[in-house]
């Protein structure tokens, strides 16, 4: 599994400066066109980028920028015409475009091409933990640094850098005016570039009926996993621990007494393991009861969440999706605290999660099993979900992209008749 953490990637950007220069100055002499697009996306071919683009693209000329063969095989299977990221292409594309779409950051597109288009940044969830400037993970730097006497400066370059580049940023979405908030402070934004449209990446939680939502969604994981039957799915989803192995790996007693709580309730425990995680969730003995639904698998998550019945986490940005649906939450947060302490939180945990958050695995069966058992406990757990989507989703009406497309097009136009 892939892990990677601020610190290294941070290393890598201050290699990359005269890069960056060099690409500023050339994004300077190539003249933008009038009105291409092209997007990107860190997690693949998916995510606010597909649904976006299942939106826009047909209006305007586009490519996705892709880095990896699988990349390119999964946008060919949809129709969706690739260049390589970081080919001299790659660079012509994303320093002509108009219109540059990502969802992690500039690095989805071509990273030393993106100055002076109209920057769309998608995001990839609603955070809980705190992202951007926000957190002080994000200017972290290397151990050996760390202890050097212009640590210190260097951090403090690196934070003027951030702020320097997420206020290239000309729009991001919010999915509500509480999490507007979260965006402004994160990446140093003034209200205009955060209009509250809703996320063009839970469009899919939305639209139809629920009935065939949830059809569709366990065809996809019968395809992905094998056959589950009518068993009941329980989604573990670990958030990344910025490059850490992640905290709650079952040991071998812990394995088991998760098998023999499926077994007892017919159920399957999927697990959805952080892309950038560390560390490997693999049960002591063959089982069934356990499938991997990891993005080596599934690139995107979000359209299988309604086949799903019981949604389990530490601290995912998934949470607050699954309240679309809604499904009952169990939260399982063994280093809450060194967690807390490392990348702070907007609110605090007992905010989502309440005050019985398991912090064992034993705690976390037990609740699942609650869940899977008793109606009434399951009908709790619906109810706080609820009550959380009232508060974090503005829209719900499938028309997420439509509006941030909208707003892309206005904003556009009113920046040539500027001109």
């Amino acid at each position: 599994m892939a892990s990677f953490s601020f610190s290294a990637g941070n290393a890598a950007k201050l290699v990359r400066i005269p890069l960056y220069a060099a690409g500023r100055l050339a994004t300077v002499l190539i003249p933008r066109s009038p009105d291409e697009w092209v997007y990107g996306c860190g997690a693949g071919i998916g995510d606010g980028a597909l649904a976006l683009w299942n939106e826009a693209a047909a209006r305007h000329p586009s490519v996705w920028l892709v880095g990896s063969d699988r990349e390119e095989r999964d946008a060919a299977a949809l129709g969706i015409p690739t260049i390589r990221r970081h080919s001299v292409r790659g660079f012509w594309r994303t320093a002509r475009a108009r219109v540059v779409v990502v969802t992690h950051g500039f690095g989805d597109v071509n990273r030393y091409a993106t100055s002076g288009a109209f920057i769309a940044q998608l995001w990839h969830g609603i955070p809980l933990k705190r992202v951007g400037i926000d957190s002080p993970e994000t200017v972290q730097l290397p151990v050996a640094l760390r202890r050097l006497p212009f640590a210190r400066l260097v951090r403090a370059v690196l934070r003027l850098a951030y702020r320097r580049t997420t206020r290239q940023i000309d729009l991001i979405p919010a999915a509500s005016h509480l999490v507007r908030g979260r965006l402004e402070s994160a990446f140093s934004l003034a209200d205009n570039h955060v209009p509250v449209t809703g996320e063009p990446r839970v469009d899919v939680l939305s639209q139809g009926d629920a009935a065939a939502r949830r059809r569709a969604a366990r065809e996809t994981i019968a395809a992905t996993v094998g056959d589950v039957g009518d068993r009941r799915l329980v989604l573990y989803a670990p958030t990344w621990r910025d490059g850490d192995p992640d905290a709650a790996i079952p040991d071998a007693d812990e394995w088991e007494a998760i098998i023999a709580m499926l077994d007892a309730r017919d159920a399957v425990l999927l697990v959805r393991s952080h892309p950038l995680g560390a560390g490997r969730y693999s049960p002591p003995r063959p089982t069934d009861r356990v499938r991997m639904l990891g993005s080596d698998v599934l690139t995107d998550v979000t359209p299988v969440l309604p086949g799903v019945d019981v949604f389990l986490t530490d601290y995912s940005s998934l949470l607050y999706d699954v309240t679309l649906i809604p499904l009952p939450s169990v939260f399982l947060a063994p280093d809450l605290e060194s967690y807390v302490a490392r990348r702070g939180l907007y609110g605090t945990y007992a905010d989502i999660a309440g005050d019985d958050a398991a912090r064992t695995w034993s705690e976390a069966v037990a609740q699942i099993d609650a869940v899977l058992a008793d109606a009434d406990v399951r009908e709790r757990r619906l109810a706080r979900a609820r009550e959380l989507d009232t508060v974090v989703h503005a829209h719900r009406d499938g028309r997420n992209a439509a509006r941030v497309h909208e707003r892309i097009v206005a904003r556009v136009r009113a920046g040539r008749r500027a001109r």
